[in-house]
């Protein structure tokens, strides 16, 4: 029988858990996911799903992994192996994976055209996409339009986490500061000249992710991430203190809740106009024209939001480590 991609990544996740479930090295398991991350980002490109790749690599292995990095600073390298039975966890692991592969053989081949998928929706939003919304990128179609109402429910899911993460650390008792000095990397100017050089480039680009969505990969998703990791890049080079008042945290944290609410703005003002809620033919006489105005402001949104989000958990976590550390970051 031949090997799918599902085959291959279930193997690859299973032999990951494995390795996972016998380290006591919790940094080991972290770069172990980062790269199973990775892996996955370019199983993606291969299969022409590039936008999602995009996510996967900035989100799985970027920014998460920085934050697990960023938390095992706070609680620890090492696994406490008190509590830790490895031989439960590999037969928990062997029994998961197998099933999971075996699960496998009864779907269909990758690509196949008569697979459940294909003769779903799919087929209606890859013809009547370019009629409906006329933009090239049925992706962005997708997820900004027949998908409107998921999207936003993945926004505010990001919102909540943001809102969850300052109620825990940044508005809880702080730890005491031991001391004021710089964390090594401060130290090395080739570093922090290099970032300087780095940092407007990645700005940039985010910002063509952005509003290039419509005709190619990317939205609001991807470019959120990729300005919050030019952000992130500047916390670590400058100290964290030093990038939240170049970016002024009180602002950062109402823009937070804005995106959530341009978002939803945009489903208002559609049934203000006699149509549903994210219904964008609305929003405008030509329905054409109101999908793409919808589209337009529903991803600036989401952009906002994620790169917000992105930048207020990282910041929050980094000024709680460096203030048990007692740094100055």
């Amino acid at each position: 029988m031949e090997i799918t991609i599902n085959v291959i990544l279930l193997a690859l996740l299973t032999l990951t858990a494995l390795s996972l479930a016998f380290t006591k090295d919790l940094f080991a398991s972290v770069m172990l996911m980062g790269v199973y991350s990775l892996l996955t980002a370019s199983f993606f490109v291969l299969m022409d799903a590039v936008d999602v790749a995009f996510t996967e690599a900035a989100v799985g292995a970027g920014i998460s992994t920085i934050l697990m990095v960023t938390v095992l600073s706070m609680a620890g390298r090492f696994e406490n192996r008190q509590l830790h039975h490895p031989r439960i966890a590999l037969f928990v692991v062997l029994v998961t994976g197998v099933m999971l592969v075996y699960g496998t053989f009864d779907m269909p081949a990758f690509g196949d055209l008569n697979a459940p998928v294909q003769t779903h929706v799919a087929p209606y939003y890859l013809q009547q996409s370019a009629q409906d919304i006329d933009i090239p990128n049925v992706v962005t179609s997708v997820l900004a339009s027949y998908r409107g109402f998921d999207t936003f429910g993945e926004v505010v899911v990001v919102f909540t986490a943001v809102i969850g993460v300052l109620a825990m650390l940044e508005f809880s008792k702080k730890p005491e500061i031991k001391g004021n000095e710089p964390a090594p990397m401060y130290q090395h100017k080739i570093l922090r000249i290099v970032g300087k050089i780095l940092i407007p480039p990645i700005m940039l680009f985010a910002l063509y992710v952005q509003f290039h969505g419509e005709y190619g990969p990317g939205g609001g998703f991807q470019a959120g991430v990729i300005f919050a990791a030019a952000i992130i890049l500047h916390a670590m080079l400058f100290g964290v203190e030093t990038t939240r008042k170049a970016i002024s945290m009180p602002v950062v944290k109402v823009l937070a809740a804005v995106g959530v609410l341009i978002y939803g703005s945009a489903g208002v003002v559609a049934m203000l106009n006699g149509g549903r809620f994210l219904e964008y033919n609305a929003l405008a006489e030509n329905p054409v024209t109101g999908q793409h105005v919808g589209i337009i402001i529903i991803e600036l949104g989401v952009g906002i939001t994620v790169a917000t989000a992105m930048m207020l958990i990282f910041l929050t976590f980094a000024r709680r480590v460096g203030k048990a550390n007692g740094e100055s970051a």
